[in-house]
Parts: structure tokens; sequence; C-alpha cells
């Protein structure tokens, strides 16, 4: 499974990284916009690790930009902050999955990307 996690904190990114690395994941870290942007454009992703509140750039963009380059792509949004919490995110990004707490330990977050995965193989190998 390929991830792309997006958070603008280095070490951060690099915990859940090494993490999902550990649980037999292909897993590259971005810190901006741009570079989510750009990663997306040359590589496929499966699911992305996306912080809403990215420094000096916007998560939605970044989750619109996925959907019309690889539609498949699930998004998981984590964030620190209280945005979203009504759960409006479900009807602003069409390939959002899940949202969850920065603070979600490693192994929950492994979790959630495992599911969300396998859901969709399992998809495509009907289709």
């Amino acid at each position: 499974m390929r991830v792309l996690i997006v958070e603008s904190r280095p070490e951060l990114c690099a915990l859940w990284q090494r993490h999902l690395a550990r649980h037999g994941m292909q897993v590259s870290c971005v810190t901006t916009q741009n570079a989510a942007m750009a990663y997306v454009a040359e590589y496929k992703v499966d699911i992305i690790i996306l912080d809403l509140v990215i420094e000096g750039g916007s998560a939605l963009a970044v989750s619109d930009f996925a959907a019309l380059n690889q539609p498949d792509v699930r998004i998981i949004f984590v964030t620190n902050t209280s945005f979203f919490s009504d759960g409006s995110i479900f009807g602003l990004a069409a390939n959002a999955r899940a949202f969850l707490p920065a603070g979600t330990p490693p192994e929950d977050l492994a979790v959630m990307v495992e599911h969300y995965g396998t859901q969709g193989r399992q998809f495509h190998a009907r289709s």
C-alpha cells in the first residue's frame, strides 16, 4: 500500500512514517501543499494522511487535486484544531474517509490506513 503523509511538522510526519513502514506500507512524507501536489501528480497513492492545517497551503486544495488526478485515492484528515469537528469535512471532500485528532496514537492510525487501503483493493478486485 502506498501512503503519502502531508504534515507540516516533520517530527510527527517521521513518527507516522516509521510506524506505517513497520506495517509494510510504502510511505512518503511532504510538508507543503506544493510538494503534495507534485507528489500526487507523479506517483500513484492509495491513501493520503492529510493535516487539515498545513502551513502555507490548503488541505482542501490538496484533496481536490488528488481527487482530480487519482480519483480512487482516499484521504484520512488529521488535525489538532476544532475545525470541521461537526463532520462537515465529509461534505467538502468527497475522498475523505476519516477525520482524526493529530494526537491519535500511531498504531490506531495504522489500523485506519489498513482498513481503508484494504477496502479500496477489494473494491477494485470486483470491478
